[in-house]
């Protein structure tokens, strides 16, 4: 009878698990869908910053169409060969880390929006985003593979015919992701990016206190980079909220063995990783105003079927990000 009840008791902590796990999933991909359409559909918005934006979303809509999924099939104890398995987890590792490089790109390309304001224009262009893009993706896939090329657990006897449980510490090694994965991939481009936007702010203020009397237009520039650069380094603060519990779990287990940490704070670190890729659209929704404007048309136009005011037409197109206002 005892048995029978834990039985039950792990069926309605799988069931809340699962429902948990969904919603987070539906809540990322319909919100990051939400982002590529907006930026689709206002040109104002198609510059290279929103390039860089729209490869985050992809990588969070890859966490709610891929990851979850796998990870709610693997928490069943689901059997499959190691290489199955190695190739499932290698596929969490390339959407991290195109998350963090996209992350990177982007407090790169605010850094030089504000060192180099007259430049800007002719050294980043929407054609040289996209290539950046596709190169954070090419690095992603290169590094998240790393495990399938020999960085992995030693597989079974008879790997070709013997299955294991499928879990991710079953076949990835710690030391790959402690030293390669986080110290690497993670802590050195968060530096980066912690270092790149405590230079942005700086310079925006030092800018603005030299025209603290002035209503210049470089006055203006200077005060909207300042908006953006806080929604977007919110963005990142957000990112490395979510992320580094986990990795910073991996890291004593890995460093101290006889250390225990309990199994459920893993499962709320894994929690906050993916929810981690529902939070950005509500960031833009309710920081960056054109982002917003032309959400509410397509709310309006495509689910209530109402045609959009004026007032938000006028607002949902306009000139590129540097007139992109951002509420404090």
């Amino acid at each position: 009878m005892s048995t029978l009840t834990v039985t039950e008791s792990w069926e309605k902590v799988d069931l809340m698990y699962i429902s948990i796990e969904s919603t987070i999933a539906l809540a990322s991909v319909l919100g990051n869908v939400l982002v590529v359409l907006v930026v689709c559909m206002n040109q104002a918005l198609r510059n290279p910053t929103f390039c860089f934006i729209v490869s985050l979303a992809l990588a969070d809509i890859a966490v709610g169409v891929l990851v979850i999924p796998l990870a709610v099939v693997l928490s069943l104890g689901l059997n499959t060969p190691f290489y199955n398995c190695l190739f499932i987890s290698c596929l969490l590792l390339i959407i991290t880390q195109s998350s963090i490089l996209s992350l990177l790109a982007i407090a790169i390309d605010r850094f030089l929006r504000v060192k180099i304001p007259t430049r800007y224009n002719i050294i980043v262009t929407q054609r040289r985003g996209w290539v950046a893009v596709g190169l954070c993706w090419l690095i992603s896939f290169l590094t998240g593979l790393v495990p399938m090329a020999g960085w992995h657990r030693t597989p079974p006897i008879n790997v070709s015919t013997m299955a294991i449980e499928c879990q991710f510490t079953n076949v990835i090694c710690m030391d790959y992701m402690v030293y390669f994965n986080f110290f690497v991939w993670v802590v050195v481009p968060l530096t980066i990016m912690i270092g790149l936007y405590a230079e942005i702010f700086r310079v925006i203020r030092r800018q603005l206190n030299r025209r603290a009397e002035a209503t210049s237009d470089s006055s203006k520039y200077y005060r909207k980079e300042l908006k953006l650069a806080k929604s977007l380094a919110l963005v990142l603060f957000l990112f490395a909220l979510c992320w580094l519990p986990l990795h910073i779990m991996n890291s004593i287990v890995f460093f101290c063995p006889t250390c225990n940490v309990p199994k459920s704070a893993f499962y709320v670190g894994i929690f906050m990783s993916h929810v981690n890729s529902a939070l950005n659209p509500v960031v833009y929704a309710f920081r960056i105003q054109r982002f917003r404007d032309t959400l509410i048309q397509i709310i309006q136009r495509f689910v209530l079927c109402k045609t959009p005011s004026a007032n938000l037409s006028q607002h949902g197109l306009g000139p590129i990000t540097e007139k992109t206002q951002v509420q404090k």
